[in-house]
């Protein structure tokens, strides 16, 4: 299955660093890489003129930075009854999940953004938003809303602080999935300064230890909502105020 093979590359992809996961979008036609370190992002910028942003961090709760136990070590993925793991330890999937799916949702046409040092306090959409004032304008207001693919479980979603009461509606109504509360932040709350934004379930649990694994079947089932939504000629606007 492809994209059980695209979702195993990634997850196989070292823990220590996130080089390879910005050298595997660079290879995309149009993707500008701007920054260093953690203070990295790539944008791709979608051909369709009514398009999204799809949002995803390259770096993991193991990476060097934190100087965990296993971060360089070769992988170990297991699959077994529908569920990944890595027999020696952390498995990342918070975010390469995510950005596995960015990678199969990309000939849609819209707007690809991946950023670094999310783990670390949003180093990159951050540097991004204070020091790149052009992309910064341009996602917020060449886009309908931004979906970010870095939620655990299975059918959540969250808006955070960048939601407004019409956009929850909505997300609910075309997911099905529910949002249990407005607590914590990701690259969204930072991002979305002018359009609403969304973050999304796709099925991993235990994030951030050595328990850590995917359930395919609920990966695949938001990566096929997306396909769906995404393939909606006409997406509504949501600004934020």
């Amino acid at each position: 299955m492809k994209e059980l093979d695209v979702l195993m590359e990634f997850l196989e992809m070292p823990l220590g660093s996130a080089d390879a996961v910005f050298d595997k979008f660079s290879q995309v036609p149009g993707a500008l890489l701007h920054g260093e370190g953690l203070e990295r992002f790539l944008f791709i910028k979608g051909e369709r003129a009514n398009k999204v942003v799809l949002v995803a961090h390259a770096d993991t709760f193991w990476d060097e930075h934190y100087e965990r136990s296993h971060a360089f070590e070769p992988k170990e993925l297991e699959f077994k009854d529908g569920i990944i793991k890595n027999k020696k330890g952390g498995l990342g999937a918070d975010d390469r999940a995510g950005c596995a799916m960015i990678w199969l949702l990309k000939e849609m046409g819209h707007s690809i953004l991946i950023t670094d040092g999310e783990e670390g306090g949003r180093k990159g959409s951050k540097w991004l938003m204070h020091e790149n004032p052009d992309i910064a304008h341009r996602i917020n207001s060449e886009h309908q809303f931004m979906i970010q693919l870095d939620r655990r479980g299975a059918r959540d979603f969250k808006c955070y602080s960048v939601g407004t009461d019409k956009f929850r509606s909505y997300v609910g109504e075309i997911t099905g999935y529910s949002e249990p509360d407005y607590s914590s932040y990701t690259d969204i709350v930072t991002l979305c300064s002018d359009i609403c934004g969304v973050n999304l379930s796709i099925g991993y649990c235990e994030e951030h230890s050595e328990n850590e694994h995917l359930k395919f079947q609920k990966w695949l089932n938001t990566l096929d909502r997306c396909r769906q939504w995404l393939s909606e000629p006409e997406l509504p606007r949501f600004p934020r105020l």
